[in-house]
């Protein structure tokens, strides 16, 4: 069956104008804690650039503007006034922004789960990190585990954002750990430039992440 969904994607990628000849990034992946297996391919094409990310960055980090004030009633219709206008629609949240911008990013690349639907890859990135291994951050563009009828989201903070930012960290062999904004917050890392869950190391851990 994985043979199957790997060559669905290349397919898939190929549809959607995203080269699939050398994939950047190819990784398998586990959901910990499912009710049976729950295996994902991750294939990514290529990584997001500096541009495309940055809509992405401003998105969460731009001051919220204060809410418009309700215009004042007309001279002697105050009541119809008050009831027909009312005060005008907040402004988007930061996390509202930022699934906009979600949607808005170009592809770079297709999760898919044992399921028949995946998920396209919004925003790719990868660094090295302190410990040595790397560190690559993904996010797509629906929530994921929506239609996965054998695991469960973990509840969080943005557990019902429209969007997951999946975060890795895997060695030279190609195996670690992932974990998810399905249990943790979604920031900024301002030294790196990139989108991040906030306490990574205290965030539980979603995925066992092969080659």
């Amino acid at each position: 069956m994985m043979r199957g969904m790997a060559a669905g994607i290349l397919a898939l990628a190929a549809f959607a104008g995203v080269p699939a000849d050398t994939p950047a990034l190819s990784l398998r992946a586990t959901v910990i804690g499912a009710a049976s297996d729950a295996p994902l391919t991750i294939t990514l094409s290529r990584w997001s650039t500096d541009a495309e990310r940055a809509p992405l960055l401003t998105a969460l980090t731009a001051p919220v503007p204060a809410p418009a004030a309700a215009p004042p009633a007309a001279a002697g219709r105050a009541g119809r006034g008050a009831r027909g206008r009312g005060a005008p629609p907040a402004p988007p949240s930061p996390l509202a922004r930022l699934t906009t911008a979600v949607k808005a990013a170009q592809t770079c690349g297709f999760i898919w789960t044992s399921g028949v639907t995946g998920y396209s890859i919004k925003y790719a990135w990868q660094a090295p990190a302190a410990d040595g291994t790397e560190r690559i951050v993904l996010v797509t563009d629906r929530r994921l585990g929506t239609h996965a009828a054998n695991w469960a989201p973990l509840p969080g903070a943005a557990a019902d954002s429209d969007f997951t930012l999946i975060e890795m960290r895997v060695d030279g062999k190609g195996t670690g750990e992932g974990k998810a904004s399905l249990g943790a917050n979604v920031v900024v890392d301002a030294s790196a430039k990139t989108l991040t869950l906030d306490g990574y190391a205290a965030a539980p851990t979603l995925l066992k992440v092969t080659r």
